[in-house]
């Protein structure tokens, strides 16, 4: 308990001595309760304590508060729905980057990890190449089965899980604090939001579901030509050791370098989009960072990424809708992608289709007479999502997550050729998908496979009419959603912030009081 407070105390300072809450009330107005509260937590700071980061740069002064905060931004950054536009793009500057640590402790939680055995068979062991907030990416070679192979070695920061667990758990206790004392805020979720935060981010400081991930997306994307996921070694491979592939290729972020290679970099723009697009639709799963610093062009032309921490899924009913949709407004067929709307239960039944369909020609027409590189996929999505708003659509998370991917893939591609046709290029990719899943013969095969599973759950049924009775009722709350087990242990949080409140406000006041004095 005193520990949590403590914590909780630290970080408030850092934010009361930052101009978070100064930036924050520009665009979303902080309660004055709120302001008072950390304008006396920051007086314990000394009197030549100056405030951290950049005046105006939101971004910059989360970096200096550490690696929690980072990692909470960058998560933010991703939930436009619930912080807004403007400060979404100013999460988007932040820079996941760190000073590294050893070498010598790298090895030590390798050998520690791996076992001495396993780790004889790494050599040539680098300095780290690249550090991040979590991890950090070594160069060497392993000897696999009497073959010598060039690998990235991701390894862990020391004691990361620890840390960062126990300043989400003081986080969780501010945002409880807040909720409760000032009611108004409950609108913003503040808890549910830090705890889904939380079980990401500790998945993904769990780097054998990054190696998961690596290795069901190159499974996914084998016969895809021109792109080619790493291979992940798993006898190297543990909660904080991750091998794969060295990737030995240029970075899409050097046009110049790619241009003198004898890369085609228009034909590179036009294929990154469409294996995003085919990836999406056709699989329901996205590699969802795909930023110009995690993707490579190796010597054969084919597109390499890298980083799999961050990956995006797709329910078949909203890949159907997603390709239906994208497809309606390259058509310009507006009732169309009405219709669609209504068909999946996406809007209410007693939404007038021609109504809809007027509202959305809003949006479609307006495009067609832009210039092409001024024509946004993923900006037309947002528009698509704050019209349906209006028709009490509920927005799903993943598109919310594909939305914003395809801002960046479309931002790389535009990088490398200006004029590249983001709805030529989609065009052929949905068109296909389309044909193919409207065929008589596969969706035959498709309705056994889905009817046979339903037949096992069946002995199951009651159980997970209960399941779903719970998943509905906290989906009409408007909560985030999450798995039983997800929702049980949030409840769990809840209880014990509620036990502790009272002594946090009480703990809190009387740190602040000492403080001042000490300080």
């Amino acid at each position: 308990m005193i520990n949590k407070i403590i914590i909780l105390f630290k970080i408030a300072r850092k934010i009361g001595s930052s101009n978070i809450i100064e930036i924050v009330d520009r665009s979303h107005k902080v309660p004055f309760f709120i302001k008072l509260f950390f304008n006396l937590v920051s007086l314990s700071f000394s009197k030549n304590q100056k405030k951290t980061g950049h005046t105006n740069d939101l971004s910059s002064t989360i970096q200096d508060l550490g690696t929690t905060f980072i990692k909470l931004g960058q998560f933010l950054a991703t939930r436009p729905d619930i912080i807004g536009e403007e400060l979404t793009k100013n999460l988007e500057k932040l820079q996941d980057k760190l000073p590294p640590f050893s070498k010598s402790l790298a090895e030590n939680i390798i050998k520690e990890e791996l076992g001495e055995l396993t780790s004889k068979n790494i050599i040539e062991f680098s300095d780290p190449v690249a550090a991040a907030s979590i991890a950090q990416v070594h160069k060497a070679k392993i000897n696999e089965g009497n073959t010598i192979k060039d690998v990235a070695i991701k390894v862990l920061r020391p004691n990361i899980k620890e840390i960062f667990n126990s300043e989400i758990d003081a986080i969780m206790m501010l945002a409880y604090l807040v909720e409760t004392l000032i009611p108004k805020t409950k609108r913003l979720k503040l808890i549910e939001v830090v705890f889904l935060f939380k079980e990401i981010t500790n998945h993904e400081m769990d780097l054998r579901f990054e190696a998961a991930a690596a290795n069901e997306y190159l499974e996914n994307t084998k016969n895809d030509l021109g792109f080619k996921v790493p291979k992940i070694y798993w006898n190297f491979t543990s909660e904080s050791v991750l091998t794969l592939d060295w990737v030995d290729g240029i970075s899409i972020r050097e046009k110049d370098k790619l241009i003198d290679s004898g890369k085609n970099t228009s034909k590179i723009a036009t294929d990154l989009i469409q294996h995003f697009l085919r990836q999406a639709v056709r699989d329901g799963f996205f590699h969802a960072d795909m930023h110009q610093g995690n993707i490579f062009i190796n010597s054969s032309g084919q597109i390499v990424p890298i980083d799999f921490g961050i990956m995006g899924r797709i329910d078949k009913l909203n890949r159907r809708y997603l390709a239906e949709i994208l497809f309606g407004f390259v058509s310009r067929d507006y009732k169309k992608v009405a219709e669609v709307h209504l068909v999946a239960g996406l809007v209410p039944k007693n939404v007038s289709v021609d109504e809809l369909a007027q509202a959305l020609r809003s949006i479609g027409e307006p495009i067609f007479g832009q210039s092409v590189k001024d024509i946004s996929g993923g900006k037309l999505l947002k528009q698509l999502f704050d019209i349906t708003e209006k028709f009490n659509m509920q927005t799903q998370p993943q598109l919310l997550l594909l939305q914003k991917t395809m801002v960046v893939v479309e931002g790389v591609s535009r990088k490398l050729d200006p004029n590249t046709n983001i709805w030529e290029t989609s065009r052929p990719v949905l068109e296909n998908w389309l044909k193919e899943t409207k065929d008589p013969i596969k969706n035959v095969v498709d309705s056994l496979k889905d009817s046979a599973e339903i037949l096992k759950k069946i002995p199951e049924f009651p159980k997970v009419m209960e399941n779903a009775n719970q998943a509905l009722a906290f989906l009409a709350s408007g909560q985030i959603p999450q798995n039983t087990n997800s929702y049980s242990s949030l409840n769990e949080k809840k209880n014990e912030m509620k036990s502790l409140r009272n002594q946090s406000i009480i703990g809190l006041l009387l740190l602040v009081f000492l403080g001042v004095i000490v300080f």
